[in-house]
Parts: structure tokens; C-alpha cells; sequence
């Protein structure tokens, strides 16, 4: 073999390895895993899915869009909100991606049913409306804030985004509403540790500007993050206060008072 044929040889082995690892990073959804979701706390899994995604994540699964500021979309920000139908609904379009199969959509669509069941929210099938959601199994659980204008994606990866809990934590994001940790009044029942946070996450526990709606501070709420949340290991992020034996960061279903802050929002 000369010379010429060894390095066409080298050069080619070289640029499949390199297809071998981009394969690897954008279809992991194509991998068999074992997915921990029945066992894993809420909080735990959606970060572990979006750890190494290439997109700025705000609190660890909010995107951040190119259109405006998600800062600026706070709970009862008319501008981010899904408009009210002649029917008095509010109907909310949405795609589902080839890519999930029979389970999943049955699992998503599970979801939005438990939604729809005790709110105004309508999840419908996409027609020719300009703003609608686009559930895709990209890498990790991630949303947008509120309603943007356009195409959202709503980001449930496959193997570990799709369970009860993670969707609608999502879909609560895509109607607008933050993290219940970082609301305005949070101080007053949770004490953040901050010594307990690598520095490069100590920007997740920032509160908010938002409406509370006059609801109660929630630790059961699906947008509650758990103790450990962003914390070095070994140690808690969070604690409730004056009780720090409350449960937070549950990953069941919508809470009462998720339910209740919903239909606030929406006037349902």
C-alpha cells in the first residue's frame, strides 16, 4: 500500500469517527437506555437531560428566545399570553413530531388532558395558525416562556422527558408561568443556600418580578424545583422555611394550586 493510499485511508477513517460523534450528540434519541424516570426526582431529571445542551437555558430548562427577552414575560403579561377563543377556551395549537411513537404520544397527550380537564386550555391540532407549539424530542425538557408570536418548540426528549410531570412542568412554561422558587416572595418560605450552589449556577436562584396571582406560595406546585437543584453534591440548594421537613419538588401531577393559578391567569 503506498503512501497516498494510507493517508486517503487515514483521512477517511478520521471523518467517519468525527460523523460517529456529531451522530452520537444530536440522535441520542436513537440510543436504548434505561430510562430512571419512575424513580427519579423531577427536578434531577430534567436537568440531567439538558446537561450539555447547546442552548442558553434560563433556570435550567427555559429557552431563551431570539424575539424578545423571556425576562420580560412575567405571569399576567398580556403579551405573552394565549388569546381567549369566541368559545371562551383558550385554545392553544400544537404539532407533535413524527419521530415520538404510539407510547409517547399517548403519554404527551395524557398530559394535556389532565390540563385541559380542570382549566380553559385547549391543546388543538395545528391548522394554519401563526403561533402554535412544536413538540420535538430535541436534546433535554426545555421551553420557551409564554407565548412568542411563532413556531415554539417545546423540547421532551425522548427516554427521559416524556412522564407526566415533565410535560406539563413544560407546558406550564409555554403558558407562562415561572419557576414557583423563584417568585417575588419566595424569602419568605424558602432559604436558598447559597454557599451550598457552584458559582455557575447561583444565577438560577434569581427571583423574579411576578404576579402571584394571589395564590399561596406553593411547595407542592410542578414548577418547584427539589432541595438539590443545581447544589454541589451532598448538599441541599433549597430548604423550606419555617418547616424544613416540607416535601418540595414533586413530579406527579399539577398541584391544586397549579391548577388554581391557571385559572387566574386565564380567567377561565
Amino acid at each position: 500500500m503506498d503512501l497516498r493510499t494510507t493517508v486517503s485511508l487515514l483521512l477517511l477513517l478520521l471523518l467517519g469517527l468525527c460523523h460517529a460523534e456529531e451522530d452520537s450528540y444530536h440522535d441520542a434519541d436513537n440510543e436504548i437506555r434505561v430510562d430512571p424516570s419512575d424513580t427519579e426526582e423531577l427536578t434531577k431529571t430534567i436537568l440531567r437531560m439538558n446537561n450539555g445542551s447547546s442552548d442558553f437555558l434560563l433556570e435550567g430548562d427555559v429557552m431563551i428566545p431570539t424575539t424578545r427577552n423571556a425576562m420580560k414575560c412575567l405571569q399576567g403579561a398580556n403579551s405573552c399570553l394565549w388569546p381567549k377563543s369566541a368559545n371562551g377556551n383558550v385554545e392553544v395549537p400544537y404539532v407533535l413530531s413524527d419521530s415520538y411513537d404510539n407510547t409517547d404520544v399517548s403519554e404527551i397527550q395524557s398530559a394535556m388532558k389532565s390540563i385541559q380537564s380542570q382549566t380553559c386550555i385547549r391543546f388543538i391540532p395545528h391548522r394554519n395558525q401563526v403561533a402554535y407549539l412544536s413538540l420535538e424530542p430535541r436534546y433535554g425538557c426545555a421551553s420557551l416562556m409564554g407565548r412568542t408570536g411563532g413556531k415554539q418548540v417545546v423540547s421532551l426528549q425522548r427516554f427521559g422527558c416524556i412522564s407526566a410531570g415533565i410535560i406539563q412542568h413544560e407546558l406550564l412554561h409555554s403558558l407562562g408561568f415561572y419557576h414557583e422558587h423563584t417568585r417575588s416572595d419566595r424569602d419568605t418560605y424558602i432559604k436558598i443556600n447559597w454557599d451550598n450552589i457552584n458559582e455557575v449556577f447561583v444565577n438560577n436562584f434569581q427571583k423574579q418580578d411576578t404576579n402571584n396571582l394571589n395564590t399561596p406560595y406553593d411547595y407542592s406546585s410542578i414548577m418547584h424545583y427539589g432541595r438539590t437543584a443545581f447544589a454541589k453534591p451532598g448538599l441541599d440548594s433549597i430548604t423550606p422555611i419555617p418547616d424544613s421537613s416540607v416535601p418540595i419538588g414533586q413530579r406527579t401531577d399539577l398541584s391544586e394550586i397549579d391548577i388554581l393559578r391557571i385559572n387566574k391567569l386565564y380567567q377561565c
